[in-house]
């Protein structure tokens, strides 16, 4: 739910940088053109002071302590989404050429009327016709700025023949919704974004796992809980890579991806899972564009990437024998290069683990296997599972259904579905053990087995 008064205070403040900001293009404007003015240099305005503010933007920019350049530059990205006409006095054409300045970039939207800065603008205003202080100028569009860093601002991507100051300055969808809602909004699934949100309304008690298994898992807590200090307080940032990677391997239904949930839901971290399987693209480039954005957005978020079916991604490779076999040798080396200067949390899910190749498996601090639950532990399954609201037909003996089929919990949870829309349809509570055996065969058939 919005909150108005994160909204009206982030408004109050934005005003005022927007007025400084209004007052740097007059400047700018009228040194341009040699006329009167009474600042002989843009720097010479002092930016807002937002001291006492309890807004998310006056939050951001005390916590970054950006300098002059930089809060302009922010301020620069953030006009076209919340005060867009500021910018018309770019529009203005050159009579001799009959277009718009070249000194002033700027490009037109698909949809957008108005003008887009780029950084060409950026130098303009800030720059003048002082090449020194151009050049110098550059260091806030570098890959090692935090800009790029953290995913606040970039140039966007323009042709290898373009001038690299020509791509226009955007401003990350996050931080956009910090300054303006109060609040960054969590992204949808989309071809922008190919990620979903995955949560879980089941507890830890819920799920039936082995002591083994919850006590690596307990492990990858203890990693969240205490990261920052051990690499920073005990420096151990100098022997070991940024994040964390698990591998998670087992038969499907026994509890991988409700694991991954559960820890997010423990440690109060989003976790985003993407599909590897329908991520592999046949057109060149494209699985490491998509790749790119999710770890693009997920920097310095504290989110934990789930990637499912790695099989799809890093199963054994042979020898390169076609240009297919190159492409996915580098789709490969993509992602094991993002997954390896990722600083938070990475989990793979595979079904096998003699799926994955071996020098894949090396670079995992755990590897947790999800073997098929035990008898007790499908006795328990089974028993946690049913609905309160049902009764079992008293034929049913859950003691004798655990020891004699071996089956996931994710089958049982299937199993205990069909049974009660079942009872439903009868319109009874009843759950009868022919649904149960019914069921019980409809997974076996799904592996190829029978009773």
């Amino acid at each position: 739910m919005v909150d108005q008064k994160k909204i009206a205070s982030n408004a109050a403040d934005i005003e005022r940088e927007i007025a400084w900001f209004r007052e740097i293009l007059r400047t700018r404007s009228l040194l341009n053109v040699q006329k009167e003015t009474k600042y002989s240099s843009v720097y010479e305005i002092e930016p807002p002071y937002h001291n006492g503010s309890v807004s998310s933007f006056a939050a951001f920019v005390k916590k970054n302590q950006f300098d002059f350049e930089e809060r302009f530059l922010l301020a620069l990205a953030l006009v076209p989404h919340v005060k867009p006409e500021l910018l018309d006095l770019f529009l203005v054409k050159n009579e001799n050429t009959n277009q718009v300045y070249t000194e002033f970039g700027g490009k037109a939207g698909k949809n957008h009327n108005g003008f887009i800065p780029t950084g060409e603008t950026a130098m303009f205003i800030l720059a003048g016709n002082d090449l020194s202080k151009r050049f110098s100028l550059q260091r806030c569009f570098d890959g090692l700025h935090r800009f790029s860093r953290e995913n606040i601002l970039w140039l966007e991507e323009i042709g290898k023949d373009e001038p690299a100051l020509s791509g226009a300055i955007n401003i990350s969808q996050e931080v956009l919704d910090l300054f303006t809602l109060g609040e960054a909004r969590k992204p949808n699934f989309s071809p922008e974004f190919p990620a979903k949100l995955l949560t879980t309304k089941m507890e830890w008690a819920d799920l039936i796992l082995s002591h083994d298994v919850m006590t690596q898992i307990e492990e990858i807590e203890t990693w969240i809980n205490h990261q920052h200090t051990l690499m920073g307080e005990w420096e151990m940032d100098r022997i070991l890579k940024p994040g964390y990677k698990s591998l998670f391997h087992g038969p499907s239904g026994t509890g991988k991806t409700t694991a991954a949930a559960l820890i997010g839901k423990k440690t109060g971290r989003d976790v985003y899972r993407i599909d590897l399987s329908q991520m592999v693209s046949k057109y060149i480039g494209e699985t490491e564009k998509n790749l790119s954005k999710v770890f693009d957005r997920a920097e310095n978020k504290e989110w934990i990437l789930f990637f499912d079916e790695a099989d799809a991604l890093f199963g054994k490779r042979t020898d390169t024998r076609d240009s297919h076999d190159r492409f996915a040798n580098q789709q490969v080396s993509y992602l094991l290069q993002r997954i390896e200067d990722f600083n938070g949390l990475v989990i793979l899910a595979s079904n096998l683990k003699g799926n994955i190749d071996e020098a894949f498996i090396r670079r995992f601090q755990s590897i947790i296997q999800f073997p098929m639950p035990s008898t007790e532990e499908r006795r328990q399954i089974w028993q946690n599972s049913f609905p309160k609201a049902v009764r079992l037909e008293s034929e049913i003996d859950i003691n004798e259904i655990a020891r004699k089929y071996e089956i996931s919990g994710g089958a049982i949870i299937n199993i205990i579905q069909h049974c009660s829309l079942r009872a439903l349809a009868r319109g009874t509570n009843e759950i009868r053990q022919a649904d149960m055996i019914e069921g019980i065969r409809r997974e076996y058939h799904k592996n190829r087995r029978t009773l």
